[in-house]
C-alpha cells in the first residue's frame, strides 16, 4: 500500500503544509497588515492646528457663491503640529466625537488606509471617539446602513486594495429628499462629521452637504479619490495643491506591468499587435504614466490631439484658393492613419508586432465623435426632461433609437429652427459600425457622463486601421522588411546569385539593413513581371522557389489582440506610495474635523517632491466649482484636470516616441516596471509623471 493511500483525507487536510498552502492569508497579506505607514512630521505632535493662508487664491464662480454661501469663502488651511496648546483648544481637539465615513464611486487602491488614518487619529485624540462606516456608498447614508469601525476591522484591511470593508456605490445625495434623509441619519447617529471619499462628483456632493448641514453643526470633509488621476488642484497662479488623487499610482503600475508582459509575448511570438485600452474616463493621465512605465511602441494621448492641424489639407486648400475648416481638429480617419504610419514603419524594419496603448476617453478628442456625444447627450437629456419615460426604457433596441433619430432628422427638414439633429448628422451616424452606434447611444452614468468604458474604442480605431493597411498593401506601401543577410543566405543556398536578383526585387537593395520589395510588387503576378522585365526568367519559366519564398515573407499579416485595463488595476493592492498617501489623508481628515473645518477637501501638498516635503492641508471645495453641462443642464461641478501637453512629463514622452516606436534594426525599448512589490527593495517612490514634473519645483 502506498503512503498516500495509507493517509485519510482528514489527515491530509490537517497537515500543516496543506493548511498553509490553502490558507486565505498569504505571506504577502501578513506583511501588508503588519506595515504601519509613516506619518507626516506634523502628526508626530500631540495636537494639530489649522493655519489659514491667503497665499492661494481662486476665481469664484458667481453661481457657486450663490448656492454655497456658507463655505464659498473658506481659505486653504495648512495643518500644523503642536506639542502644547491652550486648554480650550486642547478640550476642543480631544472632545468626544462620532464620525462617519463613506466611499463613493468606483474603488481605488488605498481607500482602506484612509479609514485607518482617520480611525487611528480619532482614537489617539480620544479613545472614546467612534467611527462609523456607511455600507455600500451614499445609499448607506440615506438609509442609515452602518457598521462601527473597530481596531480589529481596521487591522484586517490595512494596506489592502478594494473598498471591501464597507463596500461602495454610485448613488448621489442630490435631491432635497435625499439630503433630508441623510441629515436624519447623521442626527440619529449623533455624528459630528461626515467624510466622503470619492471623485470630482463626490467631492462636489460633499460641498453641497457641507452647505446644507452647516446649521446642524455637522462637518463634511471630502477626500480626493480616482485612479484616473484627473483630480488635480492648482490655484489661479498655478501653485499645485493636489498633484494627483490616490489610487492612480497603483493602477498605472498594475497596468504597466501587465502591458510589459504583453511586450514580452509580442517580441517573442512576433505576430501580434496587442491593442491596450487603458481606463481613465476623458483624461489620458493613466495612458501617459503607463507609456513612461513600459515604453509601448505607439501611445495615443487624447489631449495631444486637440490642436491638431492637417497641414496637407491646408496646403491643398490654399492652392485651390479656399479655406478647409475640416483641416482643424483630429478625425477618426486621421487618427487611424497615425497608427498605421507607425505600423508601416515597424514593418519596414521587419517588425510585424508591437504594443499600442489607447486611453479610454480618446474619442472625446476626436471632432466628429465629440459632436455626436454632445448632441446625443442633449437629445437623451431633453427626452428625459419632457417625457415621463426614460429614453433608454422608451427605446430599448438600437433599431428603435435610430428610428427616433430619423424622426428628429425629418423634423429638421420641416423646421429650419431645429438644428439639434439634421440629415447630415443622420448620414454620418449611419456610416458608423453598428456596435459603435450602440456604444454612442449607451445609457449615461448616474452623473450624466458618457461611459467611455462601454465603448469598444479599440475596435473602432483598429477597424479603420485594418481597412487602411489593406489599402496600403494594395498600393505596395505596406511591406515587411527582409534582413539583407537572410536574403543573401537563402539565395546562395538555392544556388542563385543575390546580386542579380536583389536589384530586381528590392527598391533599396543598394542601401539599408532591411530590404523592401518594390512598390510595384504586390502579388505573385507582379513579382513575375519584375523578374521578366529584368531578364531573370522567361515567360515560360517558373519563379525560383527561393525568390517566391522570400516574397511571401514580405507580405504582412496584421493580427491584433485587444485588451482592456481598468477593473483589475483599480482593485489592485496599493503601492507603498498609495499606502502612505492615503493613511496621511485619513490623518489630515481628522485634523480638519478636530479643528472645526467643513467644506474642505483633505489633501497632501508636495507629493511630487517626496515624503519628507509632504504638507497636509485642507483645500476649500466650493471655490473649485464651476458651471458645466450635466444631463443637459448646467450644474456646479469640480473641473476634471486633463493632461498638460506642455508639462515636462509630456515633453519627455514626446521626445521618446520615435525611439520607443523602434522602427529600426535592433531590439525594442520595452521597459519592465515590475509588479507592485510593496515589500523589499526597488519599489519606486512616486509616479513617474510626478517625478518628471517635479523638475520645475527643484530648479525654480
Amino acid at each position: 500500500m502506498s503512503v498516500i493511500k495509507s493517509l485519510s483525507l482528514q489527515q491530509i487536510l490537517d497537515n500543516p503544509t496543506v493548511k498553509e498552502a490553502v490558507d486565505d492569508v498569504s505571506y504577502e497579506l501578513r506583511l501588508r497588515r503588519a506595515f504601519r505607514p509613516p506619518a507626516c512630521q506634523v502628526f508626530s505632535q500631540a495636537y494639530t492646528l489649522l493655519e489659514e493662508t491667503d497665499r492661494f487664491r481662486f476665481s469664484i464662480d458667481p453661481e457657486a457663491e450663490r448656492q454655497l454661501p456658507s463655505i464659498i469663502h473658506n481659505k486653504v488651511q495648512i495643518v500644523a503640529g503642536k506639542a502644547q496648546v491652550p486648554q480650550a483648544v486642547a478640550d476642543r481637539y480631544t472632545k468626544r466625537r462620532h464620525i462617519g465615513i463613506v466611499f463613493s464611486g468606483g474603488p481605488a487602491p488605498g481607500g482602506h488606509n484612509v479609514i485607518a488614518g482617520l480611525f487611528d487619529a480619532a482614537k489617539r485624540a480620544n479613545p472614546e471617539n467612534r467611527v462609523f462606516g456607511f455600507r455600500v456608498g451614499p445609499d448607506g447614508v440615506i438609509e442609515n446602513e452602518t457598521v462601527e469601525i473597530t481596531r480589529e476591522l481596521v487591522d484586517a484591511y490595512r494596506n489592502l486594495g478594494g473598498f471591501t470593508m464597507i463596500k461602495t456605490g454610485r448613488a448621489k445625495i442630490d435631491s432635497k429628499q435625499k439630503i433630508d434623509l441623510s441629515r436624519q441619519t447623521c442626527k440619529a447617529l449623533g455624528l459630528d462629521a461626515l467624510v466622503i471619499v470619492g471623485g470630482d462628483d463626490s467631492n462636489t456632493n460633499a460641498a453641497f452637504l457641507a452647505q446644507e448641514m452647516a446649521d446642524d453643526g455637522i462637518q463634511v470633509i471630502g477626500v480626493p479619490k480616482t485612479i484616473d488621476g484627473d483630480i488635480q488642484v492648482c490655484d489661479d497662479q498655478g501653485h499645485v495643491l493636489c498633484a494627483v488623487s490616490f489610487g492612480f499610482h497603483t493602477a498605472a503600475r498594475a497596468f504597466a506591468n501587465a502591458i510589459s508582459g504583453l511586450a514580452n509575448d509580442a517580441s517573442s511570438d512576433i505576430k501580434y499587435y496587442h491593442v491596450c485600452k487603458v481606463m481613465g474616463r476623458v483624461a489620458s493621465h493613466l495612458a501617459l504614466e503607463v507609456a513612461l512605465q513600459s515604453h509601448p511602441n505607439i501611445t495615443i494621448i487624447g489631449e495631444d490631439l486637440v490642436d491638431f492641424v492637417d497641414e496637407e489639407r491646408l496646403e491643398k486648400a490654399a492652392k485651390e484658393h479656399r479655406t478647409d475648416y475640416t483641416a482643424y481638429g483630429m478625425t477618426l480617419r486621421h487618427l487611424s492613419r497615425i497608427i498605421c504610419e507607425g505600423i508601416v514603419k515597424r514593418a519596414g524594419a521587419g517588425k510585424n508586432y508591437g504594443i499600442i496603448v489607447i486611453p479610454e476617453g480618446v474619442l472625446e478628442f476626436v471632432n466628429e465623435v465629440e459632436v455626436f456625444i454632445m448632441k446625443l447627450n442633449t437629445i437623451i437629456a431633453e427626452y428625459n426632461r419632457t417625457h415621463d419615460r426614460d429614453f433608454h426604457s422608451a427605446f430599448p433596441s438600437l433599431e428603435s433609437k435610430l428610428e427616433y433619430l430619423h424622426r428628429l432628422a425629418q423634423r429638421s427638414r420641416d423646421d429650419s429652427a431645429f438644428r439639434l439633429w439634421n440629415t447630415r448628422d443622420e448620414d454620418l451616424f449611419n456610416d458608423l459600425p453598428e456596435f459603435f452606434q450602440e456604444g454612442l447611444l449607451t445609457e449615461r452614468d448616474s452623473h450624466g457622463n458618457f461611459q467611455f468604458s462601454q465603448i469598444h474604442t479599440e475596435r473602432v480605431l483598429m477597424g479603420l486601421v485594418h481597412d487602411y493597411l489593406n489599402i496600403l498593401k494594395e498600393k505596395g506601401l505596406y511591406k515587411l522588411g527582409i534582413p539583407r543577410g537572410y536574403f543573401r543566405k537563402t539565395m546562395q543556398k538555392a544556388g542563385l546569385d543575390p546580386e542579380r536578383f536583389g536589384p530586381a526585387v528590392f527598391e533599396n537593395y543598394d542601401q539599408g539593413e532591411f530590404l523592401l520589395t518594390k512598390v510595384s510588387i504586390i502579388s505573385a503576378k507582379t513579382l513575375r513581371q519584375e523578374l521578366e522585365k529584368a531578364g531573370l526568367i522567361g515567360p515560360e519559366d517558373k519563379v525560383p522557389a527561393a525568390v517566391e519564398a522570400i516574397y511571401k515573407k514580405t507580405v504582412p499579416s496584421f493580427k491584433t489582440q485587444e485588451h482592456f485595463y481598468g477593473y483589475d488595476g483599480r482593485g489592485n493592492d496599493p503601492t507603498r506610495f498609495d499606502c502612505i498617501y492615503t493613511y496621511n489623508l485619513g490623518l489630515t481628515a481628522f485634523s480638519l474635523i478636530a479643528n472645526g473645518a467643513t467644506g474642505l477637501m483633505a489633501a497632501i501638498r508636495n507629493l511630487e517632491l517626496g515624503f519628507a516635503a509632504w504638507e497636509p492641508l485642507g483645500i476649500p471645495i466650493a471655490p473649485l466649482m464651476h458651471l458645466e453641462e450635466r444631463k443637459g443642464r448646467l450644474a456646479l461641478v469640480i473641473e476634471k484636470a486633463l493632461v498638460d501637453v506642455d508639462s515636462i512629463a509630456m515633453q519627455v514622452f514626446k521626445a521618446h516616441q520615435e525611439k520607443w516606436l523602434a522602427a529600426c534594426e535592433g531590439e525594442d525599448c520595452y521597459r519592465r516596471p515590475g509588479p507592485v512589490r510593496f515589500s523589499g527593495e526597488g519599489e519606486e517612490e512616486r509616479p513617474l509623471t510626478l517625478q518628471l514634473n517635479a523638475i520645475v519645483s527643484q530648479t525654480s
